[in-house]
């Protein structure tokens, strides 16, 4: 579902909690989203950021391979290339150019650090380098490979990366793909995957391009333990971020097939997957609780259209001050935006912000601290100063909810999906890749009232077995929608 580029999104705030907040928050102003850059349309956006060398530049990072840069105006016209690095990106699904960060010295040294998956010259791998930017933009001949893990499978590929206040540079990586953790990486330390990494690019050693900060909570373990690890134990950790005034660093952790979390990252924090999903057992499907494990902050289910996290921002711009100290966080399904406030180590507020129809791709912020909020179909978002109550963009209509999850998930070679319809009437069922395109469509015309089910055999509309992933299945009738998510494995 597509954006048009209008100026204004404007919606209400949702007053009553989502069902796992402890308190109701208080009644505020209505909310407003504006179209950053209303004249400008991006390709796949991944990531926002900013330089941090008082330019008030945005970078915005496209999935296939682009990070174009644009003065921070609404009425900025032109997204010029910053660097183009597409011949060596492997793009699609969850594959691509995903994660950006500058050095804390930028302004000094030039030093960018980029997140992608390729191919190119051997197997499929997440690879860190290191580019360096002279002038208005960075050379992409300058590449210095830091880090490459080997990727078994195309999803579950992590992505963000970001210094902390520490100067070190913070790595997100999945658990390698597929569905389930096939390989256990998640509870296995001698592999990068399923963990937050932390290194020092600042001064290499022993023979890599990077150094181990000797604060790492597994330094010295031996036994193939990776000293880059950080913490462990998550499943796919597409976007973290980390609050400058606290240090804190907030993940949104993608869910197996059932519940969505937000955590805490704490350095040599286990948070429990493949053993648990959220806070509940996994694999075994009982008896998985271990002292040892770091429960979510919070999690949802995949009700009323949620189907995949996206972790944002604590909140520290200037435009909507109630918002202060709010941790911002959405679902790329349902395009609904939550905050949350934990204070002390309790939650104490954790409501519906916001619903729309915007497929939630990343979060980013500027130099200011000011939120914006990615669609994956090229438009980019912010908070607006002004208090408005007209709607220019149509809100996500009211949910069906009688769609089903798939059984088996994951599948191969064939799942069904099932679906109860309230009344009769149009009917279409889709599939869509990560990349929010419609790869298959299973049923579209009238049916009638009660129960229904269909299959899919992980096959596109062209006749070809797709790759091995997440996807998602969409179900419209009559004005409602929902989607949800399955991983097809080969």
């Amino acid at each position: 579902m597509k954006f048009l580029p209008t100026p204004l999104l404007v919606i209400s705030f949702i007053l009553a909690c989502s069902s796992d907040s402890p308190t109701s928050p208080p009644v505020r102003q209505p909310v407003a989203l504006v179209n950053a850059f209303p004249a400008l349309n991006f390709d796949r956006p991944m990531l926002l950021t900013h330089s941090n060398d008082g330019s008030n530049r945005i970078f915005v990072v496209e999935q296939p391979g682009v990070i174009r840069v644009v003065a921070n105006d609404s009425t900025a016209t032109q997204a010029d290339v910053f660097l183009d690095i597409t011949d060596r990106v492997n793009a699609g699904g969850e594959m691509g150019l995903l994660g950006l960060a500058f050095h804390p010295d930028f302004s000094n040294n030039g030093f960018l650090f980029v997140n992608y998956t390729t191919t190119r010259d051997g197997p499929r791998r997440t690879v860190i380098s290191r580019f360096t930017a002279s002038g208005a933009q960075a050379d992409a001949n300058s590449e210095l490979r830091l880090l490459e893990v080997e990727q078994p499978f195309s999803n579950h590929n992590g992505g963000m990366i970001e210094f902390g206040n520490d100067g070190y540079l913070y790595i997100a990586l999945g658990d390698g793909g597929s569905g389930g953790d096939p390989r256990g990486h998640g509870q296995n330390k001698t592999t990068l995957l399923g963990a937050i990494a932390r290194i020092d690019v600042d001064n290499p050693g022993q023979g890599r391009n990077y150094g181990i900060p000797p604060e790492n909570p597994f330094v010295g373990d031996g036994g193939g333990v990776r000293e880059e690890i950080y913490a462990f134990g998550l499943r796919n950790p597409w976007r973290f971020s980390i609050d400058r005034p606290t240090g804190q660093i907030w993940a949104g952790d993608v869910g197996q097939g059932q519940w969505e979390e937000i955590d805490l990252i704490e350095r040599g924090g286990n948070y429990g997957w493949r053993n648990m999903e959220g806070n509940h057992c996994f694999d075994p499907s009982s008896g998985c609780e271990n002292p040892e494990f770091v429960a979510p902050i919070t999690e949802y289910g995949h009700s009323d259209g949620n189907c995949s996290v996206t972790g944002g921002y604590v909140y520290r711009g200037t435009r909507r001050p109630e918002l202060q100290g709010a941790y911002i966080y959405g679902d790329f399904c349902s395009g609904t935006l939550w905050q949350l406030r934990y204070d002390n180590g309790q939650l104490t507020e954790n409501s519906e912000l916001v619903s729309t129809s915007i497929s939630i791709s990343s979060f980013g912020i500027d130099e200011q601290g000011e939120l914006y909020i990615l669609d994956l179909s090229g438009s980019i978002y912010r908070f607006s100063a002004a208090t408005t109550t007209s709607v220019d963009v149509p809100l996500l209509q009211p949910q069906v909810s009688e769609l089903r999850q798939n059984y088996p998930n994951p599948f191969n070679p064939e799942t069904r999906i099932e679906y109860t319809l309230a009344d009769a009437g149009f009917v279409k069922l889709s599939v869509y890749n990560a990349a929010g395109q419609n790869i298959r469509s299973l049923f579209a015309g009238r049916q009638t009232q009660g129960s229904h089910q269909t299959s899919w055999d992980g096959r596109n509309n062209l006749g070809e077995v797709v790759a091995s992933g997440v996807y998602f299945y969409r179900l419209q009738a009559n004005g409602r929608i929902e989607t949800k998510r399955m991983a097809f494995s080969r």
